[in-house]
């Protein structure tokens, strides 16, 4: 997800909005799977005291399905949590990203899981505190010219904006599950997100795969001719997560009650956006503005943003993620889910 706003440049901070309550009405209007995954969060951390607390949140600020971060801004969370938080946008990849926590350049990101496991497993000392919500990848075909669902994908070429984003990567073990090799028995190639949809056109691929709001806006501008074929809302990935919070662990190990009111902040602006969607569309309005709110709007009821696991139901999700990803030739044959989970998730409850 390529950020908008140029490279390590402040997007904003919370007192820079005057806030002086929290969340008003729509803020307290949580889901009821909302209030059961903070509820589960709540544990023993202790509240943050004393001036608010700065903190640098890496945001790109182009994915709607990381709405909750501008929600958490702009609607009074952090600020709840004694938080001062200042947007970092990055222009570039998922590396960069996790580059940027480990040099100390910003503390706190949020990116797709199956982006960030990989580079995880190489070393990145960045630990992850929750999941944020479900869905957000879909997989884009012309039905007319016989690719109706995923078995019809062998042989073909499969268009992505990145060889080692996250939609690569799930639709690489999604093929798996189906007995197709996603290494031989399909080609990928990668083109920049908005001409994905022209590359279909002209026969260079005949499918594509990314997240919303790019493939959304693919889809929904080719006049009928691609159709959604699949997602990562299918099969088991219907109840996992998306999208993930990471904190740069040698900042988490030295500010953990930091880290907790981050994770709390970020799970209650996610229950906002599950429960008042077209509210979370307009704050996120602004940082993509040539997307219509209603889009928006539209695009958050389809993703899972009730769905924010945290501790050892996050750590188990990423035993059947990363279990898949060693299916799908993705991560080493030697890594072992567990530990490998076990090293890379933090209960902060």
């Amino acid at each position: 997800m390529a950020g908008a706003f140029g490279a390590a440049a402040t997007l904003g901070s919370a007192s820079a909005y005057g806030l002086t309550n929290f969340g008003g009405g729509a803020a307290g209007a949580l889901s009821k799977a909302g209030d059961v995954c903070l509820a589960a969060f709540q544990g023993n951390a202790p509240a943050l005291s004393g001036p608010p607390v700065k903190v640098r949140f890496a945001y790109n600020g182009t994915g709607i399905c990381s709405a909750s971060v501008p929600v958490a801004l702009h609607r009074g969370y952090f600020k709840k949590h004694n938080l001062d938080v200042e947007f970092v946008a990055l222009a570039g990849n998922t590396d960069q990203m996790l580059q940027a926590l480990a040099t100390e350049k910003a503390e706190v990101g949020i990116s797709m899981l199956l982006s960030w496991l990989k580079p995880l497993e190489s070393g990145f000392d960045v630990k992850l505190t929750a999941g944020i919500h479900g869905g957000c990848v879909r997989l884009l075909a012309n039905p007319q010219t016989g690719i109706t669902d995923i078995t019809k994908l062998r042989g073909k070429t499969i268009g992505v904006s990145s060889l080692a984003g996250s939609p690569r990567h799930f639709f690489s073990v999604l093929l798996a599950k189906h007995g197709i090799n996603p290494d031989s028995e399909v080609h990928w190639r990668e083109f920049p997100a908005d001409l994905l949809g022209t590359a279909v056109q002209r026969g260079e691929i005949q499918a594509l795969a990314d997240s919303d709001p790019t493939v959304w806006l693919t889809r929904q501008r080719s006049n009928g001719e691609l159709v959604e074929i699949s997602s990562n809302l299918v099969d088991d990935y219907a109840a996992l997560s998306c999208c993930t919070l990471g904190i740069a662990g040698p900042y988490l190990r030295k500010n953990p009650a930091v880290g907790a009111a981050l994770t709390r902040a970020v799970l209650e602006a996610g229950a906002h956006v599950h429960a008042n969607p077209d509210d979370a569309a307009a704050v996120f309005g602004p940082y993509t503005p040539k997307v219509p709110v209603a889009d928006l709007a539209a695009m958050l009821r389809s993703h899972t943003h009730g769905h924010s696991p945290t501790g050892a139901d996050l750590r188990n999700e990423v035993v059947k993620i990363v279990g898949d990803l060693k299916q799908a030739n993705i991560v080493k044959p030697t890594t072992d889910p567990g530990r490998f989970a076990a090293k890379v998730v933090v209960d902060l409850s």
